[in-house]
């Protein structure tokens, strides 16, 4: 990484982390684990979509708060679990960070949450071998939205992952999460 990179990606945690990131990146597991699947199941009660995904995925990776700031160079971060589903009942099999930097014009603070939907095994097991996983490099990715939720079906759902972005919160424009980078986590 550049020197100019890596600068950029330690003043943007810096802002997070100043700004009430640590609650969303200091939970014990059991924490993070509950929040995580109370989020999972208040989306896939108000979004379709979700719900229809749910019953096909292979995994879910679930960030309930994610916290993010910036004046002109900004951060966001957060903690999350991966959860498997067997005979309708969820699983945590691992805990994982969610952060990402960027520079550019913005200002404010917002806080959001986002879950990822694994539909092709190859596409987890990329998570497991990665060392942090960046999204946008990798398995393909699909951010659905009121436009996609409403044409999606069991039979058009075949990217690798789908991921839902939900409980948005304050003021800062644009969400996104291409360039964020996840990686795997050992909470108490």
């Amino acid at each position: 990484m550049r020197f100019t990179q890596r600068t950029m990606v330690t003043l943007g945690l810096a802002v997070v982390l100043s700004t009430g990131a640590q609650t969303a990146m200091a939970g014990s597991a059991k924490e993070i684990a509950q929040n995580a699947h109370k989020a999972l199941d208040a989306l896939c009660t108000k979004n379709q979509a979700a719900r229809l995904l749910r019953t096909e995925a292979v995994a879910f990776l679930v960030f309930p708060s994610i916290y993010k700031a910036g004046f002109i160079i900004g951060g966001q971060g957060g903690d999350g679990a991966l959860f498997k589903e067997s005979k309708h009942k969820s699983t945590t099999v691992g805990y994982y960070r969610s952060v990402a930097a960027s520079y550019g014009l913005q200002a404010g603070v917002q806080k959001f949450g986002y879950a990822l939907f694994f539909m092709k095994e190859s596409a987890l097991e990329y998570l497991d071998k990665s060392d942090g996983w960046e999204i946008g490099v990798g398995p393909s990715i699909v951010v659905v939205d009121a436009g996609v939720g409403k044409t999606l079906t069991t039979t058009t759902g075949r990217s690798d992952v789908y991921a839902f972005i939900f409980s948005q919160k304050g003021l800062m424009a644009g969400i996104g999460i291409q360039g964020t980078k996840i990686t795997k986590i050992h909470p108490d």
